[in-house]
């Protein structure tokens, strides 16, 4: 189980007693709000680092056109693969063995704060 995995068995098990259908749904949303937010903060980091080194890469409306993409493909994939069977063998894996919960706190401040470090390195240069 990758790290994302477990995040999003965490967050399907904090909101699948009260939420019941549209605990799937919170699942898919906020494990692609996460990998929009760590792709966004590693775009701006190279796209940074890219302009200190003087290489001219591509244009500023090209990469969020880029970005956009890159989030549709990111949703799609995650909505493939988290409301399938994959879900299920999670489920499964995670009941053989013990499971640690992670806290939802931390789990809903982790991709706002990609993205507050993401601003602040755009706004930054």
């Amino acid at each position: 189980m990758t790290i994302f995995d477990q995040f999003a068995l965490s967050i399907f098990n904090h909101y699948k007693p009260r939420l019941k259908r549209k605990a799937n749904t919170f699942t898919v949303f906020y494990i692609s709000l996460l990998q929009g937010a760590l792709l966004l903060l590693l775009g701006v980091f190279f796209s940074e680092f890219f302009n200190q080194m003087k290489v001219n890469t591509m244009s500023s409306s090209n990469a969020w056109t880029l970005f956009v993409i890159a989030i549709i493909i990111i949703y799609f994939k995650n909505w493939m693969t988290y409301t399938g069977r994959r879900r299920h063998v999670l489920t499964a894996k995670s009941n053989k063995k013990k499971f640690k919960a992670y806290n939802i706190w931390v789990l809903w401040l982790l991709p706002f704060g990609c993205i507050a470090i993401a601003i602040m390195l755009l706004n930054k240069y």
